[in-house]
């Protein structure tokens, strides 16, 4: 579980291309830091406006408090101390990140890596193949041209990027292979660890890490699929998968807050605050459909895994 942490903390640092505050940092993703080495570095953030400490919804501008301190002001919580952990930072190095991708897919050591501008990259050949990295697929499909670039006669091209909600298969059409970098890759011994397709060849169906296997949820709870959504299935944290397989197991039956968090192993005693984030409308539309409150008690329940 370590090791798959710390690799999709390397995906979301790489996907969002800047770095991210500690404070929106899971539990789980701050233990999977102290694993990745050189991967990640500390990084400073800008000094004059932040999300609130407190609620982590509001970007707040920073403000000295007369005494030496900093504050800041939240339309929700008005006045909230800023401490210098809720500044510190965390980014990928990238250099690092391309090097290791570049070894995983034992491309020649010759070839060096191109910036085709707009967070693209050709990595070199890989058996006479180029091998592309894209901090988006949306990149790719907008200015398909781009690949004209490293195209070669009667070759196919590799493109790795991170997944996409609407993506599926072939996204980018004939002799284009995209490959998954949460799929496709993994953090292992300090380094970056590929699997070819054709070792999962034939386990489209059970391999889709979408497909709902517990009601709603998919295997392992990181996936939700609801009707109510129409931008399919909704991707969850690993803390917030965590909230949703403790109350499934508890098989709709009402539990205290502390209760579900102790057996989703997180620290916060309310498993609304996994929810918190603005980034997290989508996990925060399932857990707000599918999660049961009586808020007074500090009761929660999940009444569909009562259907089982």
């Amino acid at each position: 579980m370590a090791s798959h942490d710390a690799w999709a903390l390397v995906c979301r640092l790489f996907s969002g291309g800047t770095p991210l505050s500690h404070s929106t940092l899971s539990p789980s993703e701050i233990a999977a830091s102290s694993t990745l080495g050189k991967a990640v570095k500390p990084a400073v953030l800008n000094q004059t406006h932040t999300l609130c400490p407190y609620c982590q919804l509001h970007r707040c501008q920073i403000w000295g408090d007369g005494k030496g301190g900093r504050i800041c002001h939240c339309p929700e919580c008005g006045q909230v101390s800023v401490q210098a952990d809720d500044l510190a930072a965390l980014e990928l190095d990238q250099e690092w990140f391309r090097a290791k991708l570049r070894l995983a897919m034992d491309i020649n050591s010759r070839d060096g890596i191109i910036d085709l501008g707009a967070d693209v990259w050709h990595l070199g050949d890989a058996r006479s193949a180029p091998v592309v990295l894209a901090r988006s697929l949306m990149k790719i499909w907008r200015e398909p041209t781009i690949l004209d670039r490293v195209r070669v006669k009667d070759g196919n091209i590799r493109v790795i990027a991170p997944r996409h909600r609407e993506a599926r298969g072939e996204p980018l059409g004939h002799g284009v292979q995209w490959l998954s970098l949460e799929e496709r890759f993994a953090f292992y011994g300090g380094g970056i660890t590929y699997t070819p397709v054709a070792e999962t060849a034939g386990m489209s169906v059970v391999a889709d890490p979408t497909t709902p296997v517990f009601g709603p949820f998919s295997a392992d709870f990181r996936w939700v699929t609801l009707d109510s959504w129409s931008d399919g299935a909704i991707h969850c944290t690993p803390g917030q998968a965590a909230v949703f397989k403790a109350l499934w197991e508890f098989k709709g039956e009402w539990r205290r807050g502390e209760q579900v968090m102790l057996r989703a192993k997180l620290n916060s005693t309310k498993p609304s605050d996994v929810f918190k984030a603005a980034r997290y409308e989508g996990p925060r539309h399932a857990y707000q459909t599918l999660v049961d409150t009586q808020e007074r008690e500090g009761l929660y329940a999940m009444p569909c895994a009562a259907k089982r």
